[in-house]
């Protein structure tokens, strides 16, 4: 049944979104900084990644998924690269007690960095792979491509409730963070985030 999968993609959407590895604290740095809007787009950016590999895993596109994966050890590099670079713009940011005076070139910036270093880990296309053989999804003929559709769809709903709910949480405590408790935030998460980028990068030597 299609909504069974749906139901199987929004499941396993939460769990992979879950665990709080560098996205999730870019989230919670974001929420407590700019608000609960900021948190959930940067959450979306990772949902839209993890939703764009499925979709080259499930629909067979193997010019595509084996290039990426070739290019697995560049990509991590870039990816760590980039986690260094995040963590060290966000240890030496200072909080604003002012609105944004651009926010839609804000959350534009917070959805596609958070997208292009979840792209980083093309890892996730054979994970899904693995997942839509275990579901056997590459066993539906005709019907393949609309599963495929409804299992992403819920993978990406999936996600984005676990990033909804974060950034709810969070946003629920940040009138109690002033300035110099946001000025702490920022430096914790940055230096989680630089270990979080000089762990990937050891992990590649």
């Amino acid at each position: 049944m299609d909504l069974q999968f749906l139901i199987q993609g929004v499941i396993i959407g939460f769990s992979i979104a879950a665990p709080v590895g560098p996205i999730g604290v870019l989230c919670i740095r974001r929420t407590l900084a700019s608000g609960r809007l900021s948190g959930l787009v940067s959450g979306l950016g990772a949902a839209s990644a993890d939703a764009i590999y499925g979709c080259i895993a499930g629909f067979g596109l193997t010019f595509i998924s084996s290039f990426l994966v070739a290019q697995g050890t560049l990509l991590r590099w870039v990816g760590g690269l980039f986690l260094i670079y995040l963590g060290i713009t966000t240890f030496l940011s200072r909080p604003a007690n002012q609105k944004q005076p651009d926010q839609r070139t804000s959350l534009l910036q917070a959805y596609f960095s958070t997208l292009l270093l979840t792209l980083t880990n093309p890892m996730t296309i054979l994970s899904f792979v693995a997942i839509f053989a275990s579901l056997g999804l590459a066993e539906r003929g005709n019907d393949q491509f609309i599963s495929v559709i409804i299992f992403v769809l819920g993978v990406f709903t999936g996600s984005a409730l676990w990033w909804l709910f974060l950034s709810e949480a969070v946003n629920a405590f940040r009138k109690k963070f002033n300035l110099e408790a946001l000025k702490w935030v920022n430096r914790i998460s940055g230096a989680i985030i630089v270990i979080f980028g000089l762990l990937a990068l050891f992990n590649l030597l």
